[in-house]
């Protein structure tokens, strides 16, 4: 059996800097320029750390894509890949993420391609449906259905396949938003297509669910019961979301729906902040952070605010993340678990276990978060 193997080296790398997206080579230089250090590859490590743990010795043989597009994560990763693609450009693009896909589509049983919904949709003009696709979730805003919950599991669904276990391939959606009006706060994700994806229900993720409409007195009753909790001197983060923006609204404070703003005392302390300005708040004094999760995939963490990263959140600690859903939003993850992949597996760990979510006006629920 063969596995391909295609990494986008710049995948993620706005969002920890909150620019809350990488298409464009102007928002990955400004990125860079912010302080943002390139993750997709250590995520492709992990899940070829997982695929090597768990395929038997001997079983397949790795196709990679040259340098940093998967050959460097593949040998990082105790790999001596077959390497196709050429030499690359300093700066890679969709292009080659295009070309090397078709390259690979006729010679490989299953292709691994660590990116976000934009690397998704290279992929998917590239090849269709010719060959079995299955995504590392390396990007900001990941609303398609393609990817595995967090890179371990892509590598053990992997695994299962080159075991050739009785896997069901499915057709996944495959969604992508414009990147600017994201930033605008316009939210309105356009289905490009499908791949065909092997399906385990807890290792891959569903599509992102938007929020029913006539959902507002839901969020009113949770906001309010958030306000009257909030504690004196203590930083409130505010994730995104429109479950979230209803607290700033009951504050009558403004809220970026897209970004992480923070509010103290009834005052808007910071809007629209990168990690590095929320670690510096955070640290001043006590603080807590209130976030919801992503409709029909349950991310409370790692799915379009990363800009809340392992070290904010080992300063915060995990007694003072609030967690707020409506009844609404609990259901439609069919009794799947919440999650977190915020990057940091011992992060995810510690932040794993059961969780109260508030649901309602002193209505809570208890629900299970899993690494």
């Amino acid at each position: 059996m063969r596995l391909g193997l295609i990494v986008n080296p710049i995948a993620g790398v706005g969002g920890r800097v909150g620019l809350k997206g990488s298409d464009g080579a102007e928002t990955v230089r400004r990125a860079l320029a912010l302080g943002a250090v390139p993750q997709a590859n250590a995520r492709a490590v992990r899940a070829l750390d997982r695929l090597r743990a768990e395929a038997p010795a001997g079983s397949f043989a790795l196709v990679a894509a040259s340098g940093p597009m998967g050959e460097d994560a593949a040998r990082a990763a105790g790999f001596a890949p077959d390497v196709v693609g050429g030499p690359l450009p300093e700066d890679t693009s969709a292009e080659d993420t295009a070309r090397i896909a078709r390259h690979m589509a006729g010679s490989v049983d299953l292709l691994l391609v660590a990116g976000g919904d934009g690397t998704a949709a290279d992929v998917l003009e590239a090849v269709g449906a010719t060959v079995p696709v299955l995504g590392i979730p390396a990007g900001v805003k990941i609303h398609s259905a393609v990817f595995a919950v967090s890179p371990e599991a892509a590598g053990a669904l992997a695994a299962a396949v080159v075991r050739r276990e009785p896997l069901r391939l499915a057709e996944a959606e495959v969604l992508d938003l414009d990147e600017d009006a994201y930033r605008r706060g316009e939210i309105a994700p356009r289905l490009l297509g499908f791949l065909r994806v092997p399906q385990a229900r807890r290792l891959v993720q569903a599509r992102k669910a938007p929020s029913p409409a006539g959902d507002e007195v839901a969020m009113a009753a949770i906001a309010a019961d958030v306000v009257e909790r909030m504690e004196r001197s203590r930083a409130y983060v505010l994730g995104p979301g429109t479950t979230v923006r209803a607290i700033a609204e009951r504050l009558g404070l403004p809220k970026t729906l897209v970004g992480v703003d923070v509010v103290r005392d009834g005052n808007l302390v910071a809007a629209d902040v990168a990690e590095d300005a929320l670690l510096a708040i955070v640290a001043e004094g006590p603080a807590a952070v209130v976030v919801t999760p992503v409709g029909g995939q349950g991310f409370v963490f790692g799915r379009g605010n990363q800009q809340i990263g392992p070290r904010v959140l080992r300063e915060v600690g995990r007694e003072h993340v609030i967690v707020v859903a409506t009844a609404w939003k609990l259901a439609s993850l069919a009794g799947l678990p919440l999650r977190v992949d915020t990057g940091d597996p011992e992060v995810d760990t510690r932040l794993a276990g059961h969780v109260l979510v508030t649901t309602g006006y002193r209505d809570r629920a208890v629900y299970r978060i899993e690494a």
